[in-house]
């Protein structure tokens, strides 16, 4: 009888790079042979918050890997099965000794996956191994020395990828092995309007913010709407896929901030990558947020569906042209800025008074930098169903003229308003009818009438959370959310 070759397994998930990649490293330096993996998993293809660009982005950083690889006559093994099934596979052709992955803090799905992952290593006498990913951390109880613990994981030195020790399984026995799976096709959309994945565009916009300047106005612009896609990073894809690792942005930021001109901006960006972990942190730490409430208290708010405020507001139809606009911008482009985000969340659930759930699988399908341990924490603090934060009730039309003054992001995605005069573009249903007819346009056919009134509705969702405040289950869940997620400095980000 033949005795299979042993190998190490790579499992790549949410880590789409070979820099600062520690299980890549240990695979390496364990010198067998190492073998490259990913899995499109139907599980998560079929699962309602992810969609099409998703897949399409991990493609692309996939194939920007390959190239990579090409001068060591590897590539990944990218093939479309569950993990169990896959690996179980593979076992035909080899003794798998170690599989070595980053921990995912993912859907609940991930998460039982894992955990069957766990106990079929264990069945197969396979060591798995798992790394931190950009310093959160599996078990935590509270966040004593949270903060100290991630600063200290930012400043260790990145992982070498290792290519000279290097001892991978050759791409041609890579290709046949690939034939006994169901065939997965890398090709994606030449005419896509979203950023396109992998390390080395990461790192083009890596560049672009700081050598070519972009960061310099980014305090001031993070809230604008046109100007934010230029003066925030635009990184926020690559950090959520993995194409770069958060320390080696935060390290890079840190290096290039001795001789920056504007050091204030640096610090703002900095702050918002220990933002980013925190709240990340938060949902490895309590990943019921998926699915309900943090704060149990607000189990108790009872929210009507309505199909046709849904529609309106997804759609980009609910006669404000800033929400409007930022629905159809994301749904096209997969990208809004911060606040412009938060804006539409607290719309959706304060003015048209409809539960978070019910937004998150369209956001996350149009976020191309859907980043779970971000989504359901960002939704719950915008719904102010948390119990800790500040209730904010975003007025649209005030935001719209502070941060769109002259209407340019109205107009470049609402195009039946572009010939609107700015004095009525923030509230085109305040044109009086002659003047319409003068314009050439008819609100509420051409461009639809304001589908609720905004005092009522900013009223009656104030009046219900705030009455909620003083519930005993909403205080005594305040208390122990704040126990347990707090930070521990001066610098609470919650």
């Amino acid at each position: 009888m033949t005795t299979k070759p042993s190998i190490n397994i790579v499992w790549f998930k949410r880590d789409l790079r070979l820099l600062d990649h520690e299980p890549l490293h240990k695979a390496i330096s364990n010198g067998l042979p190492t073998l490259l993996l990913f899995t499109f998993e139907p599980s998560l293809i079929q699962n309602p918050h992810y969609s099409d660009r998703h897949w399409n982005f991990i493609k692309e950083s996939i194939v920007d890997m390959n190239n990579e690889l090409k001068e060591f006559d590897t590539k990944i093994l990218a093939v479309t099965a569950e993990f169990i099934p896959a690996i179980s596979k593979l076992l035909q052709f080899w003794t798998i000794k170690n599989l070595f992955s980053h921990q995912e803090t993912g859907l609940r799905v991930t998460y039982e996956r894992d955990k069957a992952v766990k106990r079929f290593c264990k069945n197969n006498l396979i060591h798995w191994e798992e790394s931190i990913t950009n310093g959160v951390a599996r078990g935590l109880k509270d966040r004593i020395n949270w903060s100290e613990n991630w600063t200290s994981y930012m400043l260790q030195p990145k992982f070498d990828f290792l290519p000279k020790f290097s001892n991978f399984i050759a791409t041609e026995t890579l290709i046949n092995v690939a034939s006994f799976f169901k065939e997965t096709y890398l090709k994606t959309p030449n005419d896509s309007q979203f950023q396109k994945g992998g390390t080395e565009m990461g790192i083009k916009y890596l560049h672009s913010f700081f050598k070519d300047g972009r960061y310099k106005n980014y305090n001031s612009h993070i809230s604008k709407p046109v100007l934010a896609r230029k003066s925030c990073s635009r990184l926020s894809p690559y950090l959520a896929w993995g194409n770069l690792s958060v320390r080696q942005v935060w390290q890079h930021a840190k290096v290039f901030k001795i001789e920056a001109s504007n050091k204030r901006c640096i610090d703002g960006f900095t702050s918002r990558l220990r933002w980013q972990a925190h709240f990340i942190q938060k949902f490895e730490m309590e990943d019921r947020m998926e699915f309900e409430s943090i704060n149990r208290g607000y189990h108790k708010l009872k929210k009507n569906i309505s199909d046709q405020y849904h529609e309106a507001w997804i759609t980009g139809n609910t006669g404000y042209p800033i929400v409007d606009a930022c629905m159809r911008c994301l749904n096209t482009t997969g990208y809004l800025n911060f606040r412009m985000r938060a804006l539409v969340v607290s719309f959706y659930t304060h003015n048209l008074w409809q539960p978070w759930q019910g937004a998150t699988t369209h956001l996350s399908k149009q976020f191309l930098d859907f980043e779970p341990g971000i989504h359901f924490p960002q939704l719950q603090m915008q719904a102010g169903e948390t119990g800790i934060n500040m209730l904010r009730i975003y007025n649209p039309v005030k935001n719209s003229k502070e941060h769109d003054p002259a209407g340019e992001f109205i107009k470049k995605w609402i195009p039946e308003l572009k010939d609107i005069p700015v004095q009525y573009i923030h509230e085109p249903y305040l044109i009086p009818p002659l003047e319409q007819q003068f314009l050439n346009i008819d609100i509420g056919n051409d461009y639809p009438l304001p589908i609720v009134e905004l005092s009522k509705t900013r009223q009656k969702a104030s009046d219900h959370l705030w009455k909620l405040k003083d519930d005993p289950t909403v205080k005594s869940e305040s208390f122990r959310i704040l126990s347990r997620h707090t930070l521990s400095d001066r610098n609470n980000f919650d």
